[in-house]
């Protein structure tokens, strides 16, 4: 079983990509931080060597952009000849925009979509190969995708259920939920684990900084076990730091 793997966190440049990058490199593994800006990108990494003291890798990831993410694919292949852990994290939120359910932004609506859900697509597939090369059944490779509260059907027709007028968000990810449980019923019997997992409410960009949540520190925590699922470990499950969420 290897002890060191390859890890790929897309979106890590700030929030709480950025702090699951140094949480896992902290672990001992080999981590991707990966950005749509390179400059931006770099900057982090001299960022996590100058808090951290750690020593992260970087690649360049656009994940609306096909040719980006062929190229980061191959990087990654000419540089490591495997990847063990995709962490689906880059995301987009359109709350600045108002919009609802009786007065769609169908232009915010959309790019969500672009990101959230045909994005996540796009590099998960492309990336797959390297993910089934790296697998076997005593060491599985993981598909982690960031999910939220509000992608749970179930949760958001509850009394329970919030931020019903963030239909860009919450429609894309849950789409994404749901293609989530259709990857993880393909690649079952593959032992590939492939799960979503939400941090909860946390206070970082996406939300324009919302007073009152966990740090971005605290909401990547509870992603690193669910990034390095075992043999025995789930799959096909929604996650949240209280257990696991309805789809």
């Amino acid at each position: 079983m290897s002890t060191t793997k390859v890890i790929l966190v897309t979106g890590s440049n700030t929030g709480i990509g950025y702090e699951l990058v140094h949480l896992l490199a902290a672990k001992g593994h080999t981590v991707y931080l990966a950005s749509r800006k390179e400059s931006a990108g770099v900057e982090a990494l001299a960022k996590i060597k100058k808090e951290k003291s750690l020593h992260v890798k970087f690649v360049q990831l656009d994940i609306t952009d096909i040719d980006s993410v062929k190229a980061a694919v191959a990087k990654i292949e000419k540089d490591e000849g495997r990847l063990d852990v995709l962490v689906n994290n880059a995301g987009i939120s359109e709350m600045d925009k108002p919009h609802s359910a009786t007065k769609p932004n169908l232009a915010a609506i959309r790019a969500a979509f672009e990101t959230n859900f045909f994005g996540l697509i796009q590099t998960t597939t492309e990336f797959l190969p390297l993910l089934r090369t790296s697998s076997t059944p005593d060491d599985p490779s993981v598909i982690l995708n960031l999910s939220t509260d509000m992608a749970s059907n179930g949760f958001m027709a509850s009394p329970k259920g919030f931020l019903h007028q963030a239909v860009a968000y919450n429609t894309s990810k849950a789409a994404a939920n749901s293609y989530t449980i259709a990857l993880a019923h393909e690649l079952k019997d593959e032992g590939i684990k492939v799960n979503c997992a939400t941090p909860g409410f946390t206070t970082t960009r996406l939300n324009g900084f919302a007073p009152g949540g966990k740090t971005a520190e605290q909401g990547a925590a509870m992603l690193v076990p669910w990034c390095l699922m075992e043999k025995d470990g789930k799959t096909g499950r929604f996650a949240f730091d209280g257990g696991e969420f309805p789809w």
